[in-house]
């Protein structure tokens, strides 16, 4: 008796699938990607005015922490329904709300990462006559760049997730293939398209970190020396001794 094709004993792992729908996973991976990287640049183009602004005293601080802290706590499948009529079923609907998803993490972090700049580095930098454009761009922004990249990291992480809400509207990437799947149950496609955006987040992850490691050289000195032995000119300490008595 013939074997069964994978695909007709619907089993989870079948390369038949792989080989016959190859485009179609090429296809949604494309377009998951393509809005991740469009909502999360997006989203730190308009997270990092908000967290200058921010910073600049409590009273602009409360509302904009508390409009993106709101935003965040919205579920997704009202905040689609409420940005419905104004970009109908389109990918702008899916990115706008995935931007509107990743500001109270970017703008939080941003703003942490401006507050952990020593004072000492401000005001030297002011005392060489750096005006407050050339202090924000040559020396708050390079300090802050550890905190500003775990923030983006996280984002990115979380908008790869979200992405696959938008296949409510069509437009979800892999979340289209697992939609699409759920209603027969076609567990090849389910686990396929499952594993591909969790690769996803992986990658992004640690290509974020690997841009992080090299936009910050100094973190890396700082900890080396930090973990290396203490030295003294004394030599090495004398063994302790066992007083008898």
């Amino acid at each position: 008796m013939a074997e069964q094709s994978c695909l007709v004993t619907n089993d989870w792992i079948c390369g038949e699938y792989l080989r016959s729908r190859s485009q179609e996973l090429a296809d949604a991976t494309v377009q998951h990607i393509g809005i991740t990287v469009v909502s999360v640049l997006i989203g730190l183009a308009v997270a990092f005015p908000l967290a200058l602004l921010a910073r600049r005293g409590p009273r602009f601080a409360g509302p904009v922490l508390g409009l993106t802290t709101v935003l965040y706590t919205v579920p997704s499948l009202a905040m689609f329904s409420l940005l419905l009529p104004l970009f109908g079923l389109s990918a702008a609907l899916v990115v706008t709300g995935l931007v509107l998803y990743s500001l109270t993490i970017l703008v939080r972090n941003i703003l942490a990462g401006l507050a952990a700049v020593p004072q000492e580095a401000r005001d030297a930098a002011r005392g060489m006559g750096y005006g407050p454009a050339r202090l924000l761009w040559e020396v708050e922004l390079p300090l802050a760049l550890p905190a500003v990249m775990a923030g983006l990291r996280i984002a990115t992480v979380s908008t790869v997730a979200l992405t696959t809400v938008g296949s409510l509207v069509g437009k979800g990437g892999l979340g289209n293939l697992i939609e699409d799947a759920l209603p027969s149950f076609f567990k090849a496609q389910v686990l396929a398209a499952s594993v591909l955006c969790v690769l996803l987040a992986v990658v992004a992850d640690l290509l974020l970190l690997g841009l992080q490691r090299l936009l910050t050289p100094w973190t890396r000195i700082s900890g080396a020396l930090a973990a290396a032995p203490a030295k003294t000119d004394a030599g090495p300490s004398a063994p302790a001794t066992l007083e008898v008595g």
